[in-house]
């Protein structure tokens, strides 16, 4: 039986940008109605990534649209949100961002069971060559798609 998960953002730039390497999944700990606004699709992950020292993890710069069905109980839009993972991961992460200089970029945000859930990508950055040849890439798929569309 396949867990049903829904996909509400996604960091579209994060792959263009970084090589992921590996990837992790992470809880989040919201407000009721921030909740409420993600389940609605409002959420962006433009600007934000994730800050870690070592014991706990923050996705910083996600901006959550304010629920416009509150009352005097709103939220603040672009507040960091804790993240929940495993102390290991959260070790296995600092030491790959202090270590191998890697940076930890969050590429989507999902709902599974009910819950709001943050897949974050430990990355290397790409060098402007990298992002050539995946334009390159990106160009002669939908090349491809095309013809075999005419056909």
């Amino acid at each position: 039986m396949a867990m049903d998960v829904k996909t509400v953002a996604t960091n579209r730039k994060a792959r263009f940008e970084y090589f992921i390497q590996e990837t992790y999944e992470a809880g989040l700990v919201l407000r009721g109605t921030e909740i409420k606004s993600i389940r609605k699709g409002q959420i962006s992950l433009q600007e934000a990534y994730v800050r870690t020292d070592g014991q706990q993890a923050w996705l910083v710069g996600a901006h959550i649209a304010p629920y416009e069905h509150a009352s005097a109980y709103q939220h603040d839009p672009d507040r960091d949100k804790k993240l929940l993972l495993n102390k290991r991961e959260i070790k296995e992460i600092w030491d790959e961002v202090r270590i191998k200089g890697m940076t930890i970029v969050p590429t989507r945000v999902y709902l599974k069971a009910g819950k709001a859930k943050l897949e974050i990508g430990l990355a290397k950055g790409k060098r402007q060559y990298d992002k050539r040849e995946s334009i390159k890439e990106r160009d002669i798929s939908r090349e491809e798609s095309r013809r075999s569309r005419e056909y």
